[in-house]
C-alpha cells in the first residue's frame, strides 16, 4: 500500500456526525502537522527503528459534505499499517468517538481505489449535486494547506495534481456539470415553494464565505425586496453586501433583527450554533407568526436542530437539500460515463506510476555502486599516472576492471545458481547484458558451462573470474 484514503461523507454519515469532524481552513494546517508528527515519531510510529526513511505524507480536505485523509507512509521501509492505525486513531480523536464508532461511517480505500476515489471527488461525480464545481476549488485549497504545513510529497502532489488534470478533462470532454442542481439553486427553489413571490421577501444571509456568497447570488438573481449580510467580521460582510447590494449588519446584533427576514441562510465556520432555539421563538412572535424559511448550509449546524420543531418555520440542511437533486436523466447518466471513463484511465496512469515508484530505491542503490565502483578504478588509475605507467595500458587497466566489478555479481549467481535454476537465471543475464543477442542454450545454461566471455590473448585469466579474495573485485 503506497496511498489511503480515510473518510465519511454525506453517503457515509449524516450532518450532525459529520459536523463533529469539520475543519475550518485555518484549522487545516495545525491539524496536518500535528498528525505529522504523530505518524512521524519514533514512538510506535510508521518509521520506528528506520530514521532514515522517508517521512509520511499527509492531506486533509474538509468540506460540508466530507472530511478525508490522504496518506502516503513515505519511503522505503516504512509501515503502511501503522499509518492506517494512527490515522484511525488520530481521526476518532478528533470526533471524541470510538474507533469502531468511526470505522462504521468511514471507508479506507488504498492505492487504485484511492485514487478513484480523489479523481472522482475532483470531478464532482462523489458530490451531494453531481458536477459542481467548487469541491475541485476545496480540494486545491486543502493540497495548499498541506504543503504549506509541509506535509505534502511526491506521492500525494503526483495524486492531487492527476486529480487535478482528470477533473479539468472531465469538465471540458463531457457534460457532467450541465444538468445539476447547485446547492444554491436548490435553497431558491425551496424557498420559491414556500413564498409565492420571492421578490417580496427580506433575505438575510449569515456568514460571507464562497457558499453565501454563491447563494446570495441566486437568491439576488430573484430580485428580493432586501438583503442584509450578518458576519463576524464586519468588514468583510460589509464588502459582499456592497457587492449585492444589501445591508451589512453586525452578528451581535442578528438576535434583535431576526425577525425583520423571511429567509435566513446560514454557512459559518462557527464550532457552536449561533442561531438558537429561543432566538428564533422570539423572532417569529415578533412576526406574529409568519413564516421563516430557513437554510443551514453549515458543518457544524448554524441552526439549532430543535428550531426544525417550531410549526412556522422551516428548516433545510445541506443533507435535505439532497433530495432536490436530479440523478436520473439519460443525458447526466451518458455524460457519467464518460467521466468515469476518462477518470479510470487517469486511475491506471496513477497506478502505473506508483508501481515504477518501487523501483526508485534499487535503481538509487544501483547508480550508487557504479559510482563506487567508477571511483576506485579512476583512483588505481590515476595512481598508475604517477608512476608514469603507459597510458593506453592505464585505460586497458581501467576498462577491465570495471567490466569485471560488473559482470561479478551476475556471474557469481549463474554459478552458484542450481541445476533447474540456472536456465531462468541464464536467461535473465542474457536479457540484460546481451539484449537477447544468445540464447540460454548458446549461453551454456543447459550444459553448466560458464556463460563468461572467453579472455583474449594475454589477458590474465582472472579477468573472466573475479578473485573473490581481492576486496576490489568484490566492491
Amino acid at each position: 500500500m503506497t496511498v489511503l484514503t480515510l473518510g465519511l461523507n454525506h453517503h457515509t454519515a449524516a450532518v450532525d456526525l459529520r459536523g463533529r469532524f469539520a475543519f475550518a481552513v485555518e484549522q487545516l494546517s495545525p491539524a496536518l502537522r500535528q498528525l505529522h508528527e504523530r505518524l512521524a515519531s519514533p514512538n510506535g510510529s510508521a518509521h520506528a527503528g528506520n530514521a532514515h526513511a522517508a517521512p509520511p505524507e499527509v492531506a486533509l480536505l474538509s468540506t460540508c459534505n466530507r472530511t478525508e485523509l490522504y496518506c502516503a507512509p513515505g519511503g522505503l521501509g516504512a509501515s503502511a499499517g501503522a499509518v492506517r492505525h494512527a490515522a484511525i486513531e488520530w481521526l476518532a480523536h478528533v470526533g471524541q468517538v470510538s474507533q469502531e464508532e468511526l470505522l462504521r461511517h468511514t471507508y479506507l480505500l488504498e492505492d487504485g481505489q484511492a485514487a478513484r476515489h480523489a479523481f472522482r471527488v475532483a470531478s464532482g461525480l462523489d458530490s451531494m449535486v453531481l458536477g459542481e464545481p467548487q469541491i475541485l476549488g476545496q480540494m486545491k485549497q486543502a493540497v495548499r494547506e498541506a504543503d504549506t504545513a509541509g506535509t505534502l510529497g511526491t506521492t500525494l502532489h503526483q495524486l492531487f495534481q492527476r486529480g487535478f488534470a482528470v477533473a479539468k478533462e472531465v469538465r471540458t470532454s463531457t457534460e457532467i456539470g450541465a444538468h445539476s442542481i447547485s446547492m444554491a439553486a436548490a435553497a431558491v427553489r425551496l424557498a420559491g415553494e414556500l413564498f409565492e413571490d420571492l421578490g417580496r421577501t427580506r433575505v438575510l444571509f449569515v456568514g460571507a464565505g464562497e457558499m453565501i456568497e454563491l447563494t446570495a447570488t441566486h437568491f439576488a438573481a430573484r430580485t428580493p425586496r432586501a438583503m442584509a449580510v450578518a458576519n463576524r467580521t464586519l468588514e468583510r460582510g460589509e464588502k459582499l453586501a456592497t457587492h449585492l447590494g444589501a445591508q451589512a449588519i453586525r452578528l451581535a446584533d442578528l438576535p434583535d433583527r431576526l425577525h425583520e427576514f423571511d429567509i435566513v441562510v446560514s454557512c459559518t465556520a462557527s464550532t457552536l450554533p449561533i442561531i438558537g432555539l429561543g432566538a428564533v421563538e422570539r423572532a417569529l412572535k415578533a412576526r406574529k407568526r409568519r413564516p421563516m424559511f430557513m437554510v443551514d448550509l453549515a458543518v457544524p449546524r448554524d441552526i439549532e436542530p430543535e428550531v426544525a420543531r417550531l410549526g412556522d418555520v422551516y428548516l433545510y440542511t445541506v443533507d435535505d437539500l439532497s433530495a432536490l437533486v436530479q440523478t436520473a436523466s439519460e443525458k447526466r447518466q451518458a455524460a457519467v460515463a464518460q467521466a468515469e471513463a476518462i477518470i479510470e484511465t487517469g486511475v491506471q496512469g496513477f497506478v502505473s506510476w506508483l508501481d515504477q515508484r518501487t523501483t526508485v530505491p534499487l535503481i538509487q542503490a544501483l547508480h550508487t555502486q557504479a559510482d563506487a565502483w567508477r571511483a576506485t578504478e579512476i583512483a588505481r588509475a590515476r595512481k598508475l599516472l604517477a608512476k608514469g605507467e603507459d597510458v593506453e595500458a592505464v585505460l586497458d587497466a581501467l576498462s577491465r576492471g570495471l567490466t569485471q566489478k560488473m559482470l561479478h555479481g551476475a556471474l557469481a549467481e549463474l554459478h552458484s545458481a542450481d541445476t533447474r535454476h540456472r536456465p531462468q537465471v541464464a536467461a535473465s543475464l542474457s536479457r540484460l547484458f546481451l539484449r537477447g543477442e544468445l540464447t540460454p542454450a548458446r549461453a551454456g545454461a543447459g550444459t553448466g558451462t560458464s556463460a563468461a566471455p572467453r579472455a583474449t590473448p594475454g589477458q590474465p585469466e582472472r579477468s573472466r573470474h573475479a578473485d573473490p579474495a581481492d576486496p576490489e573485485d568484490l566492491a
